[in-house]
């Protein structure tokens, strides 16, 4: 079966082509057949692709950004075509999978997508405004380019479905819960994948391990996971909850925002743009959205972005701590995504807090770029696991599923 990914986002989509043989799926994701990227913010008017396969073929170009569904059709091109070639015709592809940041109440699992389903991605695009209509836009695209193949909806909150109402409902008018204003939680496709790699990486059931896993990105999140189920997370009704991020703001104080909208010339959309885009690393240290960039104007004396690093770590060891009560235990501490799998330093800074649990760090594992390892010392009492993200190929696998059955 050949499986087609788009993961796409505000800024950025990531595309893969699997090939799954056989009559069961593979423990560990195999080499996608075709990689490729697209970078919306190259420059203005344009964007890039970038495509890889298997066989080390090769392109970059730039294209129009007239529209998605036209770049998505010059990226489709590239699997038919040129150096990139590794299928004939897209009639080979039997399934495009999309992850979708919003489900809502109503979608707690993977599915064939339908034009009810497009018409719910669409509705909730007012919780998800980045992500959802550009989700919506690349279903459209594979309509126009491919027909009617199958294509497949995996939710970003379909994981973190069963959490608890203790832990989901927020302490405001009960007519919120009725309204469906919930805690849904984002992140799902790669809590789940690091939840089931973890436990392989432990050799243990992952019944019986009681995690913690933190998605650290430009989107930040992190998730309770005890009996194979996320029992607690940080983001909730929308992606903007919780940690600090690049530049979202995560939790603040909702009398600010009352605050704030009642002076002169604050408007909502106002008040959006800045906690969705103006805020976290990049809004606190006035020079980066991006760790790295931090930590280069730390490196130059910038006593702002040394403040962005600081309230960066407090409030990721606070929001572990959080997690930590919801699991009354815990066996291992995961990181991944661009952040939590590339930087040394906020692993260590994270870890530092919690030797009371007996969790001890292996520094020199630590700064090894570790993949799908664990770095804690052999005495630990806690097993701390840096874990590769792979989002795509967990949506391929939901593809699989659903076209058993």
């Amino acid at each position: 079966m050949k499986i087609l990914v788009l993961n796409a986002g505000s800024s950025s989509q990531k595309s893969c082509l699997y090939e799954i043989t056989g009559e069961t799926i593979p423990s560990i994701a195999p080499q996608a057949l075709w990689f490729a990227k697209v970078d919306w913010t190259h420059h203005q008017g344009f964007a890039e692709i970038e495509v890889k396969t298997v066989a080390g073929g090769m392109l970059q170009k730039e294209v129009s950004a007239s529209s998605r569904s036209a770049v998505i059709s010059d990226l489709l091109d590239t699997l038919t075509q040129g150096s990139t070639k590794v299928i004939n015709d897209f009639s080979e592809i039997d399934v495009v999978g999309h992850r979708i940041v919003h489900g809502g109440r109503d979608y707690r699992q993977s599915v064939i997508i339908t034009e009810e389903v497009k018409q719910a991605i669409s509705q909730l695009s007012s919780l998800a405004p980045a992500h959802n209509p550009a989700n919506l836009e690349g279903i459209e695209a594979i309509e126009q380019v491919l027909g009617s193949v199958k294509q497949v909806a995996v939710f970003d909150t379909a994981f973190h479905s069963q959490i608890p109402d203790a832990a989901a409902i927020y302490p405001g008018s009960y007519d919120w819960v009725e309204q469906g204003i919930r805690r849904y939680g984002f992140h799902g496709i790669s809590h789940q994948y690091c939840a089931q790699r973890a436990a392989s990486i432990l050799g243990k059931d992952l019944n019986e391990v009681r995690l913690i896993t933190c998605h650290l990105g430009n989107g930040c999140s992190l998730a309770a996971i005890q009996n194979g189920h996320s029992i607690d997370t940080t983001m909730g009704f929308t992606p903007l909850d919780g940690l600090m991020m690049g530049s979202r703001s995560g939790a603040v104080d909702p009398g600010i925002l009352i605050h704030l909208l009642r002076q002169p010339g604050y408007t909502v959309e106002k008040l959006d743009n800045l906690l969705n885009k103006e805020s976290g690393l990049l809004g606190i240290s006035g020079e980066s959205g991006d760790v790295r960039g931090v930590m280069q104007a730390i490196s130059q004396g910038k006593e702002r972005a040394q403040l962005a690093w600081d309230i960066y770590v407090h409030r990721l060891r606070s929001y572990i701590g959080a997690m930590l009560a919801s699991l009354g235990g815990l066996d291992a501490l995961v990181f991944t995504a661009g952040v939590g799998e590339n930087s040394a330093e906020i692993r260590q800074a994270a870890c530092e807090s919690f030797a009371f649990l007996g969790l001890k760090l292996d520094l020199e594992k630590n700064i090894r770029k570790p993949v799908d390892m664990d770095i804690a010392t052999p005495d630990s009492k806690v097993r701390v696991l840096v874990i590769h993200t792979q989002e795509d190929w967990a949506i391929g696998c939901e593809c699989w599923r659903l076209l058993q059955h």
